[in-house]
């Protein structure tokens, strides 16, 4: 700073002699790898001229050689700094050095610039980008629209950008004052969308795909990213399976493709296969590609879809701090009603003298008042935290992203709870006009404490199932102090005992790092590298203490298990894009890709406690140690792949696509498979008779057809397996390895083919968007356990047999409406897809899939023409009166329920709709489906001056869900507590009712359990304010934004559970039941977010 005062100084004070000074002034240098500092030393010592220049900004150590004789010094200086990005300017005998765009030079030069920025109806824009072109210097609008940039060179350009605006380049020109109207980009179809191994214009897209932005990924505090998706993209279902702190979220893109091998489908983030997901607040964009033009790219794996996640970056400019918090207060949304211990004490008498029990259990109930609320005792107020930073900025030649964040939920039931930390850094390096390097790493940690909440075992031992089975005539603790055990049914503790008693934790990590390098060839080629590597390590601990019946049976009981998994990848391919005539546009992409995975695991577990101190880390404590586990499995993908794009005029669109994969998960007959697609796209709207309709923005028609793969089964599936078995031979033990399973060289991967046609339209300038897709997926070669001969030695083989279709209509509508004070915008997308079974290898398959066999009855058929997993059982028909027909059912009385008569056989024991008047096994049918009709989301957003309103909707119709819960409940035998249905229950008096009468076991499963859990949920709605530019100026912020916001505050639903949006079982063939399921919350959330 004192160098550049006095440089001021001297610039006024040197200027009368400059000119002919300079041009006398000669010398003499001959200098070999010297540094830069030392040059300027020697030219001041041969000379009276003086160097001046910021070494923050100039690195005078670097070396350099002259070698001149005689010459001027302008002619030295042009020579020293040939080829450099560093400039000079003489002024009497100081030398003003600078390196180019840091304006020291103009410095004296320079002015302070302000203005508005206002959109095309003169509404000011906040958050506009206003830049000094070529430098670092700039500074975003205030919410007027207002700014002001101190220091401006009198020659400099002001670069003006906001996303959805076109950029603007003005040229100060000596003007103060410089006022700007942005003009709106045709953001719909210009728009760059992320795809497979590159990017695309949406404008040339053929594919169905959506891209999902940030700015809709952040609208309320999620874990994951597929939580930020649900309901947002048409054709795209998400569902929580159940709201427990840390759960696992199942995804479906256009149906389940599948009956035994993987749904899911393929997430790739930043270029990296099936790595971790970010958080929402690092991620940029997601797009989601749906039909085979679009996944085929993917090959063995691009079935089930692809989500490909794009992470933010950095951007040339200042250094800009973002930081957000938000703390939510969480709560159940409803209970159920129970019994309290009044009733339940009257229940059990009318149940006993049903029965014709002598002994009557509570003489006086009313004596009991209401007793305890196991509701109440176990389900609490839950807080979720959530705290994020970031920092980003760089120059042209480096820009990064780093960021970090902290996650904490304290569960709605006790002594569950979740807590996560995560922290990014990407790197990009402008190494030269043709090579840019990168980085992206990510690091994760979890740390999770669960209940027993989905339970597989019968006897109410879940923590939910308990509170709602538990008599409510006990209390936590009986007179001595210890937890209290049921009297009723099966032998058990209170469900405070559960939660309380039974330790289970779950811990992980992971980091994935991935670096690339871009080598632009030459001017049309450009070659694409990367390296990537993900490291995951996870432990998972539970104890049962002596205090509980669980613990107890064995004197404590400690498990433990872990893995460790390790996966590669690198991939590699040359781009070629060239443009010939202006009418020609070709893109062609070729590449290799290899992956591979290895996963170590070991389980163990121990019993026979002295103590319950250790819990469960020290396994060698307990006195009867069970058999360890252990397992390792290994896979590798071996790719090839290409693409083809070709646009003539704008107008007619073709993409080729073709990978060549193989797979060491399949038999060695088929380890290599082909997968290609096409597609065709129309962009009407370029056409010559159609740039009259100035209304319609753009107005195209794609259709395609592909095959995709799914390869998503056990890394040795194909193979013979071993396993162990204990046989006594001779009165000893002796361990032994047998078959377990037979091989198959054959086997190979689902095949899905999938046809698809689109239209795409915009209106008024893309105000108005709308997308319609048909799409047809059949997916053949199912990878299916096939029954074999039992003098084979086998049970099953896994072989390829079988197909399923699933089609569908997806549609979406968005808009944007503006005036001068006023912006709202809309989303709406509805999705229908039909799941059905084309062809099986063996008849139906029908099956129980009860909890932990509650009652020995089916519930589920697998069945050709039907979607997967629908239920069966049962036509409920009410309650038996007196005088009604008991033929049908002769053992069953008054007050029964009554199933209805619907089949009979013929003469050649084939069923028939005619009622045979016996109700027996035949006259089961399918009696419910848990896929739904059609979901939808809609999403509106206002924003009228500083005050921003969004409110966001999602649905589910149509499907149905077994309520296992209440049928528990409601068996009316006596076992447990039951609901307030008891209260309706038929007798003599009260007939009016479709409740049965207590004292009697329903154990036939029926669509009395079968329930509609179609629902409307509003999923967030938010109001937020950001303060006045004249406020944040004094705290020299840029922005800085409170809001408050609701989750899930109401779900309008028939479903008579907690929640409609559970499933007890996540399998393929097991979904839409609920039996004890962790409901999901509402939340009530404060947060605000700055910019610095």
């Amino acid at each position: 700073m004192t160098r550049l005062c006095v440089l001021m100084v001297l610039l006024t004070l040197g200027s009368v002699s400059a000119s002919v000074y300079s041009q006398n002034s000669k010398l003499t240098l001959k200098m070999k790898s010297s540094k830069l500092a030392d040059v300027f030393n020697s030219i001041e010592e041969q000379t009276d001229f003086y160097f001046f220049y910021n070494r923050d900004q100039l690195n005078d150590q670097q070396i350099v050689s002259v070698d001149v004789e005689n010459k001027k010094v302008e002619e030295v200086l042009d020579e020293l700094f040939r080829g450099q990005d560093i400039a000079y300017k003489i002024d009497g005998r100081n030398i003003l050095i600078e390196v180019k765009g840091t304006n020291l030079i103009r410095s004296a030069q320079q002015k302070t610039v302000s203005g508005k920025v206002t959109d095309s109806a003169g509404a000011p824009l906040p958050g506009v980008t206003v830049v000094v072109k070529g430098t670092t210097q700039g500074i975003i609008t205030d919410f007027d629209g207002k700014y002001s940039l101190n220091n401006v060179p009198n020659d400099a350009t002001l670069v003006f950008s906001f996303v959805g605006m076109k950029v603007q380049e003005i040229a100060v020109s000596g003007k103060s004052s410089i006022n700007i109207k942005m003009e709106e980009e045709t953001v719909g179809i210009e728009e760059v969308v992320a795809i497979g191994y590159g990017t695309m214009k949406k404008s040339d897209l053929t594919g169905s795909m959506v891209s999902v932005s940030s700015d809709k990924l952040n609208t309320f505090p999620i874990r994951s990213i597929e939580q930020a998706l649900q309901g947002r993209a048409a054709g795209v279902q998400i569902t929580s399976l159940n709201g427990e702190p840390g759960s696992e979220i199942k995804m479906r893109v256009r149906g389940s493709t599948s009956i035994n091998a993987g749904n899911e489908p393929l997430f790739v983030v930043d270029g990296f296969a099936g790595a971790n997901s970010p958080p929402a607040e690092d991620i940029q964009s997601v797009e989601i590609l749906k039909d085979a033009s679009a996944t085929a790219i993917y090959g063995s794996r691009g079935a089930n879809g692809v989500i490909l996640i794009t992470t933010k970056r950095g951007t040339a400019g200042e250094l800009k701090i973002e930081a957000s918090t938000s703390y939510s207060i969480q709560k159940i949304s409803n209970l159920i009603d129970m019994l309290n211990a009044e009733q339940f004490a009257q229940f059990q008498n009318d149940y006993r003298e049903a029965t014709g029990s002598p002994t009557i259990p509570y003489p006086d109930p009313s004596a009991l008042g209401v007793g305890t609320d196991w509701q109440d005792v176990i389900f609490r107020s839950g807080a979720l935290q959530n705290y994020q930073v970031s920092v980003s900025g760089g120059t042209d030649k480096l820009k990064i992203y780093s960021s970090g964040k902290y996650y904490k939920q304290k569960g709605i039931i006790i002594n569950s709870d979740f807590e996560a930390f995560n922290g990014r850094s990407n790197i990009d390096v402008n190494f030269s006009e043709k090579i840019k390097l990168g980085t992206q790493m990510q690091f994760s940690h979890f740390n999770k404490n669960g209940v027993l909440t989905q339970n597989l075992q019968s006897g109410g031992s879940g923590v939910i199932s308990g509170a709602l089975t538990f008599q409510p005539d006990l209390g936590i603790y009986d007179n001595e102090g210890n937890y209290t055990i049921s009297t009723f049914g099966d032998v058990r503790n209170n469900p405070y005992a559960i939660a309380s008693e039974r330790t289970e934790q779950s811990v992980g990590n992971n980091f994935v790092g991935n670096a690339f390098i871009d080598y632009e060839i030459y001017k049309d080629l450009k070659f694409h590298s990367s390296f990537g590597v993900q490291l995951g390590s996870d432990r998972s601990g539970t104890y049962l203490s002596n205090a509980i019946l669980l613990g107890s049976a064995t004197n404590g009981k400690a498990s433990m298990s872990g893995s460790r998994s390790l996966m590669l990848i690198t991939e590699n391919y040359l781009t070629y894009a060239k443009t010939i005539a202006d009418i020609h546009k070709i893109n062609i992409m070729a590449g290799y890709s290899y992956q591979s995975r290895s996963n170590e695991w070991f389980g163990a577990t121990s019993q026979s406690f002295i103590t319950d101190s250790f819990l469960f880390w020290n396994l060698g404590a307990g006195a009867t140690p069970v058999s360890p586990q252990s397992a390792l499995t290994e896979w590798l993908i071996s790719s090839y792949y290409s693409r083809f794009n070709y646009n003539f005029k704008d107008r007619y669109l073709i993409t080729l696509t073709g990978r060549y994969d193989g797979s060491s998960r399949f038999g060695a007959n088929n380890k290599w498979g082909f997968f290609p697609s096409g597609a065709f796209a129309w962009n009407v709207k370029q056409e010559p008779f159609m740039q009259q309709i100035d209304k319609l923005s753009h107005l195209k028609i794609r259709t395609s057809y592909g095959v995709t793969g799914n390869t998503e089964i056990g890394a040795y599936s194909s193979m013979a397996k071993l396993g162990n078995a204990v046989f006594a031979i001779e009165g000893e033990r002796v361990n032994a390895v047998v078959p377990s399973s037979v091989a198959n060289a054959s086997l190979s991967w689902e095949s899905t083919e999938q046809s698809n046609i689109g239209l795409d339209i915009g209106f008024f300038k893309e105000r108005v968007n709308f997308t319609a897709d048909y799409y047809n997926k059949i997916t053949s070669d199912l990878l299916y356990e096939v029954p074999l001969p039992k003098y084979s030695g086998y049970s099953t083989s896994l072989r390829n047999w079988g197909k399923v279709r699933n089609r569908g209509f997806e549609f979406s509508l968005n808009s944007i409406v503006t005036d001068k004070l006023l912006k709202w915008s809309t989303d709406f997308n509805i999705s229908f897809n039909k799941n059905k079974i084309l062809e099986l290898p063996e008849g139906d398959v029908i099956w129980n899939a009860l909890p932990g066999g509650i009652f020995a009855t089916s519930t589920h058929i697998r069945t050709v023409g039907q979607p997967n997993g629908v239920f069966y059982g049962y036509v409920f028909d009410g309650v038996y009166q007196e005088g009604n027909d008991f033929s049908a059912e002769p053992d069953k009385s008054p007050g029964e329920i009554k199933y209805r008569d619907i089949k009979s056989r013929d003469a050649d024991g084939n069923l028939t709709g005619v009622p045979d008047g016996t109700v027996n096994s035949d006259d089961r049918q399918i009696i419910g489906d848990p896929n739904p009709d059609f979901t939808f989301g809609f999403t509106n957003d206002f924003k009228f001056k500083n005050f921003e309103l969004n409110i966001f909707l999602n649905g589910s119709v149509g499907n149905d869900m077994i309520n296992f819960t209440r049928m528990e409940l409601e068996t009316m035998n006596g076992y447990n507590n039951t609901t307030t249905a008891y209260l309706d229950a038929w007798t003599p008096t009260n007939t009016d009712t479709d409740v049965p009468a207590v004292g009697y076991s329903y154990w036939e499963f029926s669509s009395r359990w079968v329930e509609d859990a179609s629902f409307l949920r509003v999923k967030n709605i938010s109001l937020g304010y950001s303060l006045p530019s004249s406020f944040l100026k004094k705290l020299n912020l840029s922005k800085w934004k409170i809001y408050i916001s609701g989750q899930d505050l109401i779900t309008l639903t028939k479903y008579s559970g907690y929640d409609p949006e559970v499933s007890w079982n996540d399998s393929n063939s097991n979904t839409g039941s609920d039996y004890g399921s962790y409901p999901h919350v509402k939340s009530y959330t404060i947060g605000m977010n700055i910019e610095f």
